[in-house]
């Protein structure tokens, strides 16, 4: 850190640097007189460190500053008599015999600490600021060396780093392209890119045959905790490869990355797979959280004879029963039920509560206990595995997709309540997506991921007789509930992709319009 403002940063001073005359620079973050003495809490991105002056000159010096202000320190290093064990620093402190003011600050307006007392608008509004505080600087830090991790790991793997351009065309991603207007020609617009899914295939079909980029995206979007309209993402393409190689590499790498960045070791297992229909039976979503063992069972069969008119009508429509146990919860107060019971009611699925069966010492009481019998709850009891000190959740919906997101929320709710998490990390696989889905408004075929993707080989015969049964060879990386990766194979046959743009109804006018460069070059030995 050697320059000619520092020898040292404020983080990197140990006891064995006793006796060593220094020159640090930073920010104060702190001022504390203790009588004769004064103590500085030097700060800058590499840590803290003590100064200790006891020069009355100095101390007056010191007395017209406050924090933020920039200085220079010079002095010796020194044992704490009172060590600190919460610093890396806490050790040393420095004597200092000169001081000098390298600019001065006003007070800010928050506290620069990793617990701020500023809502979210203020803190944009002086970012500059806010990315001064440790906790934010630590989030830049880690970002920086996971992508030097991600480099190193793929270079290793043979992948090629390559810059694709910003100035493209309109491609159909899933969301709004942002527009850029054309200087030279007038009327005219470039889009920038959503992700460089066409520009990475061409590179394919150069014969770049693994390519890597930490890039930008830029997605016209209602804003969601997931959703930016600028964002960054590793993006990735190869040649020559199955699923199974693909899901093999980025397993690879990802356990690499843990290792380097967060000293975390995931073990030599494979990550778990999942296929989508198992993820959303089992979990309600596409994006289950496994850090915590609660499956979603379906109970539509023990109620079909049931006269429970709300079940009778909900199964008559087609709809379904399902069943969460949430293990040695009970007894639970009427109010911490009827709380729970709200959380479903407020969810956007119309579901309109749910119904719970406690499993007492001597007794199941249910809300729904006058329309069953003890008998008929022991019964569901068995098939379920619960026990005495158990809790049943039972959620009924006439449409069986929000049955499931309904109860999927609900197994989430419950886990951040009742703190149900068994482990830190889970990552695993979700595969054997559907290649299309239907809109609910329009009735038209729609693609899950992007029309790039690769249906699985067992279902080509389905494309013409039933193509929402087709499965796509594509896949998810889950992390602790959320998506993380996906990707997929992709198209390279211009037939078969021709044939997947008409199903989507796109003509040949428009296909041509398109993506005519795309599938022309992929006449040339895709």
């Amino acid at each position: 850190m050697k320059t000619s403002y520092r020898t040292h940063n404020c983080g990197e001073l140990r006891i064995e640097n006793v006796g060593e005359n220094v020159v640090l620079t930073g920010w104060i973050r702190r001022i504390r007189e203790l009588g004769p003495i004064i103590f500085i809490d030097l700060r800058d991105r590499y840590g803290i460190t003590q100064l200790k002056i006891e020069n009355p000159e100095l101390i007056n010096q010191v007395k017209q500053y406050t924090r933020e202000y920039v200085i220079q320190a010079k002095g010796k290093v020194i044992e704490r008599e009172s060590k600190n064990p919460n610093l890396p620093t806490g050790d040393i402190e420095v004597d200092i015999y000169e001081i000098n003011l390298l600019n001065k600050a006003e007070l800010p307006p928050f506290l620069i600490e990793d617990q701020t007392d500023a809502f979210e608008d203020l803190r944009l509004k002086y970012r500059y600021l806010d990315l001064r505080r440790p906790i934010m600087q630590k989030h830049l830090i880690l970002r920086a060396k996971l992508y030097q991790s991600i480099r190193r790991n793929l270079e290793k793997e043979g992948f090629l780093e390559v810059e694709t351009p910003y100035f493209i065309k309109t491609t159909p991603e899933g969301a709004r392209d942002f527009i850029v207007p054309s200087r030279l020609y007038k009327g005219n617009f470039f889009a920038l890119p959503q992700s460089p899914q066409i520009l990475k295939q061409l590179l394919m079909v150069s014969g770049i045959d693994r390519y890597f980029q930490i890039t930008r995206c830029f997605r016209d979007e209602d804003l969601r905790g997931d959703r930016q309209p600028e964002f960054t993402q590793l993006d990735c393409e190869m040649s020559f490869v199955t699923q199974e190689d693909v899901l093999n590499t980025f397993e690879r790498m990802i356990k690499n990355v843990y290792k380097e960045v967060m000293d975390i070791d995931l073990g030599e297992e494979p990550f778990k797979r999942l296929t989508y229909k198992e993820a959303v039976e089992n979990y309600g979503t596409d994006k289950p959280d496994l850090r915590f063992d609660m499956k979603i069972s379906d109970v539509s069969g023990n109620f079909k004879e049931t006269e429970f008119k709300v079940f009778k009508t909900i199964l008559e429509q087609g709809g379904k029963i399902l069943s969460l146990v949430l293990k040695g919860q009970a007894p639970l107060s009427r109010k911490k039920l009827d709380k729970l019971n709200d959380f479903v009611r407020k969810l956007p699925y119309d579901a309109k509560g749910v119904a719970y069966i406690q499993i007492l010492e001597n007794e199941f009481k249910s809300s729904i206990g006058k329309f069953f019998s003890q008998e008929f709850f022991q019964e569901l009891a068995g098939q379920l595995n619960a026990e005495q000190g158990d809790i049943i959740f039972l959620l009924a919906h006439p449409d069986k997709a929000k049955a499931y997101k309904s109860i999927g929320e609900f197994r989430l709710h419950l886990a951040e309540k009742f703190n149900l998490y068994q482990k830190d990390w889970d990552l695993h696989w979700v595969i054997d997506f559907p290649l299309f889905e239907k809109d609910e408004e329009t009735g038209r075929i729609l693609s899950m991921h992007h029309p790039f993707t690769m249906p699985n080989p067992e279902d080509l015969h389905l494309l013409d007789s039933d193509p929402l049964k087709v499965r796509a060879w594509s896949y998810d990386l889950v992390i602790n509930g959320n998506e993380i990766l996906s990707g997929s194979i992709r198209i390279h046959e211009p037939e078969l992709q021709k044939k997947i743009f008409k199903i989507l109804g796109l003509s040949e006018e428009e296909t041509e319009q398109k993506f005519g460069f795309m599938i022309n070059a992929f006449k040339y030995g895709a």
